[in-house]
């Protein structure tokens, strides 16, 4: 579930060229050989649209309760080698009682593969997502309400698209203690309820944002999976993790929902870290506000949104990059997606974006290499290092990566050092 069109004119040759021997210093073999003793350090965050979505319910936990799936293999060796402290998954099917993700550590991170050492995570977080679950509404306004899941249209509408409750969910993994008892879950807060909501117009009507009826509005969460605050606790401070995966901003028509709900979703998490511009939020649980002033965080996920390139309303992206309490000087950046736009060309010639930044291998024709996925401290929180995982095809860990089909996943895994202060 990570779509855009490309709509930009300009060809991006020059910026593949323009970046050329500077990437020379941007070796990924570099993040393979991290060792754990650099954690005390630095920490870690990453995040990866792994891909690990089925397409069934239940189909997940049968992959993953033997450890003889390639894909899974692959996934846990991308993270093997990348080390990360800190790790969202994004589209890893959500199972009741976190089953799915224990057998992902149990199965395949805790085992070495070709040679990478095993990785272990004393933490996991996981919880409900909206997708698949059935709104009882006609959402996509197609004359039919469906209700069964699997059946044809039941995704369009559902709360967030999903064949089955739970698919495309979300999985944290961390190696720092997580303070379960303060993480807060926003998968209920109801779009409507955001001030100056970007609610679809139904264009054959002349009433204003009317594609949804305002029966369907006191049901319809802003978020299509979830949004997460999961509080890392490093030495003696918290480093709030927000976590989501907002909408693809396409499959739609002229209402543009799936554009206006993803430009939301990204602007949740721009509001809550902003003291004063998130009074209006409210959790599950039923607690109003966001961050609290000078409250560390990283914002992790991949939030189909390129700055410049595919689909999204245009400032979507420049929510987080433009927000005056994210440290977003530093981008992270590989040679392997350079070389990969100069070899697929396509829409990657016409796009104005660096190439470098991307992290997600899409169709060629349309709509390119994009800058999907993002991890962005606070400003307390000085980047060291970054990189995204996508070896050049000349590495031999770019048998992880791949090309289309992949072994592992179209997006690619995304990583930052920080230092917060709790370690200086």
């Amino acid at each position: 579930m990570a779509w855009h069109t490309q709509v930009s004119g300009r060809r991006r040759l020059a910026a593949v060229l323009a970046f050329g021997l500077s990437m020379l210093a941007v070796a990924q073999p570099a993040a393979a050989t991290r060792g754990d003793a650099d954690a005390r350090a630095t920490v870690r965050f990453a995040t990866f649209n792994a891909s690990l979505n089925r397409g069934a319910a239940g189909q997940l936990v049968a992959d993953l309760s033997t450890p003889a799936n390639a894909q899974a293999q692959t996934i846990a060796e991308i993270v093997q080698r990348t080390r990360p402290d800190v790790l969202l998954i994004n589209e890893f099917d959500f199972v009741e009682g976190g089953v799915a993700a224990r057998l992902f550590q149990q199965n395949y991170l805790s085992i070495g593969h070709n040679g990478a050492d095993p990785i272990e995570y004393g933490y996991r977080f996981v919880a409900s997502s909206n997708t698949g679950i059935a709104s009882g509404f006609d959402l996509n306004n197609d004359g039919r309400i469906v209700t069964v899941p699997g059946a044809p249209g039941y995704g369009d509408d559902a709360l967030g698209f999903g064949v089955f409750p739970g698919q495309f969910g979300m999985a944290v993994y961390s190696r720092y203690p997580i303070d379960y008892e303060r993480i807060r879950t926003f998968q209920h807060f109801l779009w409507r309820d955001m001030p100056g909501a970007l609610l679809p117009d139904d264009t054959a009507t002349a009433a204003p944002a009317d594609w949804y009826s305002s029966a369907e509005l006191d049901v319809f969460p802003l978020s299509s999976k979830s949004h997460w605050d999961v509080p890392i606790r490093i030495g003696n401070h918290a480093v709030h993790f927000l976590v989501s995966h907002p909408t693809p901003p396409v499959f739609d028509g002229p209402e543009d929902r799936n554009g206006r709900r993803n430009f939301d979703e990204i602007r949740l998490w721009a509001d809550y870290v902003r003291p004063g511009h998130g009074n209006y939020i409210y959790d599950d649980q039923g607690r109003r506000g966001g961050l609290t002033p000078g409250a560390e965080f990283v914002v992790a996920g991949d939030q189909n949104s390129d700055p410049v390139d595919g689909d999204s309303l245009p400032g979507s992206a420049q929510l987080l990059l433009d927000n005056p309490r994210i440290n977003a000087a530093f981008t992270p950046a590989s040679q392997g997606a350079v070389e990969a736009a100069t070899l697929q060309g396509g829409a990657n010639l016409t796009h104005l974006g660096n190439p470098a930044f991307d992290t997600a291998d899409f169709a060629d024709s349309t709509p390119g290499n994009l800058r999907a996925d993002y991890v962005l401290p606070s400003r307390q929180l000085r980047v060291t290092d970054g990189a995204v995982f996508w070896p050049l095809l000349a590495d031999p860990l770019s048998r992880l990566t791949g090309v289309f089909p992949f072994p592992s996943s179209d997006h690619r895994l995304v990583w930052i050092d920080v230092s917060p202060p709790s370690l200086n």
